[in-house]
């Protein structure tokens, strides 16, 4: 009889089947040769069951009906692959061994344990475990094969992770939607996200800009010019700011203090999949979804990268030889120059920044195949090129610079000058030539928060004579004002995910936690994805924002006493027992009796949680009833098209991790900003799209202010002083000669929402 193989994707199929079975026959869902026959999964084909496979009563929505939790989990085929399915098990009828060829990691281990358990297969089963689809790797795998059952923890962690998270997304997300009457999806992954997204919302509109002063001098000494910043207590009076660039303008200074610091810029680490992802993010506007979608048909469609989904930056001794074998690869492509100028000897096991065996786990850091790149979409070479480039840069130098520190004396005024003279390219020339080599576009360098106070110094070398003076050829004194923390952007939130935890005080979760955060690098997009799908975040331009709903869904299930919902830190607990359930030195029952006791409080906490308002819930500025969907036949009743969810589907148990009350329905809570100022009304201001407006509006309340007002945006944080004080801080506007000058927003009529622009006095 024959081996029968299970790969993960048809893809990864054909790949294994070219190397072992060459001259196989490809039956479309299959390839069957001599030895071997050759199928696969499309992702997960089997999932837990919903809810309602264990009770009918499940179908409707009720809060009494809560805690779920099933003795046994079900699990049943995904009906849109169900044929693919029926496929397998008439083929294993064929065999009398199993090769499990899926990915090699959790993941991967789990959707063949399902595909066994729904199958019944009872056949021997043997590992296949590689990171990437060269012919190579395919071969020497097949010849190292690893017996199945050295991989049973591994497959316990994988079952346990995917039923807690059903447990706790099912319990949770319908005891806040039918406690609250609209749908709210809560998760182990996607909460503590939105969390993250909130608290740093919350941040922005909570800031207040401070205005200060910055005084810039030029100076000379011979045919050098350099300019220093003003050394001392932040300034925030004008006037001595000025008085300051008065008195060293035309002056004679010393310097008071010369320091060079010969410094280098190693090549950055290997691409793993989230840092791809936010590089791609940042350089090329793409989403984390997209960067997956791209990097996966770059991995199983052209063949020329390796396995993608991975955490790793690393690689191992066995990777040398074909980083190796790659660069000579490159040396008959489009990237000739740049491998010709390469230095092989500076990869090799020694270099620790590339060569860390302790730090790979499944799979090693993204690398380039032995495989010629062919014809590649735009978007498919442009992330191609990232990952080429970052793997080239390993066998270059690192940039060297002399870094110039100097103080300037004026009298009692000191000037900070921080100088990076270039002496050496190193690995960035390959970001110059790869500039070259594109056609030229516009763009626009990212600026900090504040200016860059370390001046970039090319072309003449940079040096100041210590004991001869310079002059102030020019001073300045220049306005500017504290900016808030930033929006995060895809790439900015990939990067708060995958380091969240780190500043947990209990310093073994935070050990768990900052070598994987919150997801993996194969969900981390689908998560984002989530909370856009289900109207928690919505995206302007590149920046992310969070929706009403967004807001209320935090609050209300922090208010619920349920605080750990939306923390790393269950995340953290959870990733380090699943850690030692994998290596044999936890028990999964244990740690599944543990999630049913946490399910059991929640929905506690949340019964006794008082229901949100009316007036939280509706469309915008109306406080409508709310809707759960077609179908609906009210709050705690049937379980809605809308909300009937995949939450214990096999899709979102790999990668959304997230709960089945979930749907597009563009359903938001309202948050309550302050009391209406209308004598005698008794409304509460809540926002809405274009502005903050009363709840009581169908009574007869018009209170509102708008969200735009003189080129201003009104945030949350200027609202409130409009509410309390009657008007807001002092802020910057320009009139309309396009001279800047300082006023207020104050209300007109502290009833009616009518808004002036009070100017101050003697700007």
């Amino acid at each position: 009889m024959k081996t029968l193989v299970i790969a993960e994707k048809p893809d990864m199929g054909r790949n294994i089947a070219a190397v072992m079975e060459p001259r196989a026959k490809n039956n479309r869902t299959y390839i069957e040769g001599e030895q071997y026959i050759i199928t696969w999964a499309i992702g997960h084909l089997v999932g837990l069951a919903e809810p309602d496979a264990y009770d009918p009563k499940y179908k409707r929505w009720n809060i009494k009906d809560l805690p779920i939790i099933p003795e046994s989990f079900k699990i049943v085929p995904n009906p849109k692959t169900k044929d693919q399915l029926k496929v397998i098990g008439e083929l294993a009828k064929k065999c009398n061994q199993i090769i499990n060829a899926c990915d090699a990691g959790r993941e991967g281990q789990y959707i063949f344990a399902l595909i066994q358990q729904q199958l019944k297969l009872k056949q021997p089963v043997k590992r296949l475990w590689i990171s990437d689809l060269t012919p190579e790797s395919i071969a020497n795998g097949f010849k190292g094969l690893k017996d199945g059952a050295e991989f049973d923890n591994l497959t316990k962690a994988a079952r346990a992770r995917s039923e807690a998270d059903w447990l706790i997304g099912m319990n949770a997300s319908r005891a806040f939607t039918t406690k609250h009457q609209t749908l709210l999806s809560v998760g182990r992954v996607q909460t503590p996200v939105l969390a993250l997204i909130y608290d740093r919302q919350k941040e922005i509109e909570a800031f207040e800009s401070q205005t200060f002063y910055e005084v810039k001098a030029a100076f000379s000494q011979g045919t050098l010019q350099y300019t220093g910043v003003w050394q001392g207590d932040r300034l925030t009076s004008k006037e001595l700011a000025e008085d300051i660039a008065a008195r060293v303008q035309g002056r004679i200074g010393r310097i008071a203090s010369y320091e060079v610091k010969d410094t280098r810029d190693y090549p950055f680490k290997l691409y793993d999949l989230t840092l791809l992802q936010r590089e791609a993010n940042a350089k090329l506007g793409f989403s984390a979804k997209k960067t997956l979608d791209i990097a996966q048909a770059l991995y199983e469609r052209h063949k020329v990268i390796s396995y993608p989904r991975t955490n790793s930056n690393y690689v191992t001794e066995q990777n040398i030889e074909p980083m190796h074998k790659a660069l000579n690869m490159l040396k008959a492509t489009a990237y000739q120059a740049m491998a010709e100028n390469a230095d092989p000897s500076r990869v090799h096991k020694n270099n620790k920044s590339i060569c860390n065996p302790q730090r790979v786990e499944d799979h090693h850091a993204i690398l380039p195949t032995l495989k010629k790149p062919g014809t590649l979409s735009k978007e498919e070479q442009q992330l191609y090129d990232l990952i080429i480039i970052r793997f080239l840069s390993q066998f270059y130098p690192p940039a060297e610079y002399k870094q110039h520190t100097v103080i300037t004396q004026v009298e009692r005024d000191a000037f900070k000058t921080s100088i990076k003279e270039l002496v050496s390219l190193g690995w960035k020339v390959l970001i110059q030539q790869d500039a070259e080599r594109k056609p030229a576009r516009s763009s626009k360098k990212a600026k900090d928060d504040e200016e860059e106070e370390t001046q970039e110094w090319s072309g003449k070398s940079f040096g100041l004579e210590e004991d001869k003076p310079v002059q102030c050829v020019q001073s300045e004194a220049k306005e500017k004002a504290t900016q808030p923390p930033k929006s995060f952007t895809e790439g900015t939130l990939l990067k708060a995910m995958e380091s969240a935890g780190k500043s947990m005080e209990n310093e073994e979760l935070r050990d768990i936690m900052k070598d994987s955060g919150l997801g993996t690098p194969a969900t981390r997009a689908a998560t984002i994805e989530r909370l856009k799908k289900v109207g928690y975040i919505t995206m302007q331009g590149k920046k992310i924002t969070v929706t009403q709903k967004g807001r209320s869904a935090i609050e209300l299930i922090r208010h619920a006493g349920v605080e750990l919902l939306a923390s790393p830190e269950m995340t953290g607990q959870w990733e380090r027992r699943l850690n030692q359930i994998s290596k044999g030195e936890a028990s999964s029952e244990q740690f599944m009796s543990n999630v049913q006791r946490f399910a059991v409080s929640i929905i506690q906490k949340v019964s006794t949680q008082q229901a949100a308002p009316p007036s939280m819930f509706g469309d915008e500025h109306s406080p409508s009833s709310p809707r759960t969907g077609k179908r609906s036949e009210g709050p705690t009743g049937t379980r809605t098209k809308a909300a009937s969810g995949t939450a214990g589907s096999s899709k979102a148990a790999k990668t959304g991790r997230t709960s089945s009350a979930a749907s597009t329905v563009d359903t938001r809570v309202k948050t309550t900003l302050g009391s209406c100022p209308v004598e005698g009304c008794g409304g509460h201001i809540i926002e809405g799209r274009k502005g903050y407006g009363c709840s009581s509006f169908k009574s007869g309340c018009t209170f509102v202010i708008w969200k735009e007002f003189a080129g201003k945006t009104i945030s949350q944080a200027m609202l409130k002083s409009l509410l309390s004080q009657g008007r807001t801080q002092l802020l910057s506007f320009k009139d309309e000669r396009g001279h800047p000058f300082k006023a207020r927003i104050v209300q007109q009529r502290p009833d009616s929402g009518q808004l002036r622009v009070e100017r101050e006095q003697g700007s």
